[in-house]
């Protein structure tokens, strides 16, 4: 493991039982260190008793994890610890978050020996407003950022070393302080459709319900088959939509094939969306990795599992889309992708939500940055310009 400096432990207050068997338990510490400030600071160990003698074998003092050795026969002891500066990975509380940052984790273990050992990296969950509130659409209660405010906050705060987010959720901003280095290869950007009583939206008759919290999919949806219904604000995880749709809440429903394939549930899938019936949300299927921007050592950790390619497809969709100033209130798609000869391809779509007026736009150029997030731009300026005055303003 990574060691950061060892301080002397002047003074040990254990807070617990002790019956003189040999056992784990654990205790609450509260010790002051020889450092200059002197301050005092509060551990939540594991203590391994046997008779009057303790073995610290590990804890926590905030969110770092050490490892300290010692022996006491009273309740005041000295010894000493190493901390361990490994890094504190964080999540959203839902079942694919957390196969992303164990994607996340697997692969940082890979990569850097030093963070392979026990204890080197810790998974956080952290309950964001967007997971917590599913009654209201997301655009009524603050938009995507809402997956994010948490974590960031989190991130800046220093109450955890990086952060594993679905780009798709991230806004066009990053907060002060953080920098998002890092874009993991990206999955399959399509749509799945899932129904148990058709085999694609054109078998479904007129009248159906597809249930979705995306305007992206629904205006797509609408504008190709005026004659179906979208239910909005079905909104969930994963497995709470497919319930929904076994219940009979709706005959149909639209999810990204990333997610299904990183949960290990492509097994629900009736058909794949081709990319031309519907184009992906900007960085579906992408996953972003962000640490504060102070943290050189964190920094060059995730880097080092950056895919340039698909960082830089996810830095031109981004463009097009701050260039839109989306919001979850406004139908937006774009894609970009490396085509047979080596350029970027990209894709963008606007439309109205009830999927009567759909704008689309493409370019082509080098597979480069500033040449993908010029191209970005240039089409979102199009598509402004198309769309005239009050567009966006309507929704």
């Amino acid at each position: 493991m990574v060691k950061g400096k060892a301080y002397q432990v002047i003074k040990v207050n254990f807070e617990g039982e002790k019956d003189g068997s040999s056992h784990n338990r654990d205790f609450k510490i509260s010790y002051h260190l020889s450092s200059p400030t002197g301050c005092l600071h509060v551990l939540h160990v594991r203590v391994q008793t046997s008779g009057a003698f303790n073995r610290l074998i590990g804890g926590y003092r905030g969110k770092k994890r050490f490892e300290s050795w010692g022996q006491n026969s009273s309740k005041e002891s000295q010894c000493s610890f190493a901390e361990d500066l490994g890094c504190l990975c964080c999540y959203e509380d839902s079942p694919l978050a957390l196969a992303q940052a164990h994607e996340t984790r697997d692969k940082l273990m890979a990569t850097h020996s030093e963070l392979a050992e026990e204890g080197a990296i810790q998974i956080v969950v952290i309950k964001t407003t967007g997971d917590k509130i599913l009654s209201q659409p997301l655009a009524d209660i603050g938009g995507k950022g809402l997956f994010t405010k948490e974590i960031d906050e989190a991130l800046i705060n220093g109450e955890i070393d990086i952060a594993v987010h679905s780009m798709k959720d991230v806004p066009t901003y990053l907060p002060d302080r953080t920098i998002l280095p890092c874009n993991l290869p990206r999955e399959d950007v399509r749509d799945a459709f899932i129904s148990l009583s058709a085999a694609s939206l054109a078998e479904l008759p007129a009248g159906s319900t597809v249930g979705t919290a995306s305007l992206r999919r629904k205006s797509q949806i609408l504008h190709r088959y005026p004659s179906l219904k979208v239910l909005e604000n079905f909104r969930g995880n994963v497995q709470t939509r497919l319930r929904k749709l076994n219940e009979g809440v709706v005959q149909a429903t639209l999810l990204a094939l990333a997610g299904l394939k990183r949960l290990n549930m492509t097994e629900n899938v009736t058909s794949v969306l081709p990319i031309d019936d519907m184009l992906p949300a900007v960085a579906q299927g992408a996953i972003g990795i962000a640490c504060r921007s102070d943290d050189d050592k964190m920094a060059d950790y995730i880097a080092s599992l950056n895919e340039e390619e698909t960082r830089l497809a996810v830095a031109c969709e981004r463009a097009f889309l701050l260039t839109l100033d989306g919001s979850c209130r406004t139908p937006i798609a774009g894609y970009a992708c490396r085509n047979e000869d080596g350029n970027c391809i990209f894709r963008g779509l606007v439309a109205s939500p009830d999927g009567t007026r759909v704008l689309e736009t493409s370019r082509q150029g080098p597979y480069a940055y500033e040449d993908m997030v010029l191209m970005g731009k240039d089409a979102g300026k199009e598509l402004l310009l198309r769309a005239g005055p009050g567009f966006f303003d309507s929704f």
